[in-house]
């Protein structure tokens, strides 16, 4: 994905690179993975998080997806990420 993205704005005349290709594409491809997993990362902190809502969840008084979404929703809205 990365090296088909490099490749249009290098055919469209869009950029320039003083440095080596393979060396953008490689760099551009780090920046889309980091980016992919910013959620999973997310999800796992929010998981952290309700750890200690476990006792109640597990009895049933508090609603896991609902206390997730609504926790992931707030860390979100906190931080301005983009998802």
């Amino acid at each position: 994905m990365a090296k088909n993205i490099i490749e249009n704005l290098i055919k469209k005349d869009l950029i320039e690179f003083p440095a080596n290709v393979n060396t953008v594409i490689e760099e551009t491809e780090k920046i889309i993975i980091d980016e992919l997993m910013v959620e999973d990362r997310l999800n796992e902190e929010v998981r952290q998080m309700l750890r200690k809502f476990e006792p109640e969840i597990e009895k049933g008084r508090l609603d896991y997806r609902k206390l997730f979404e609504m926790t992931k929703q707030k860390v979100v809205k906190e931080r301005n990420l983009i998802l």
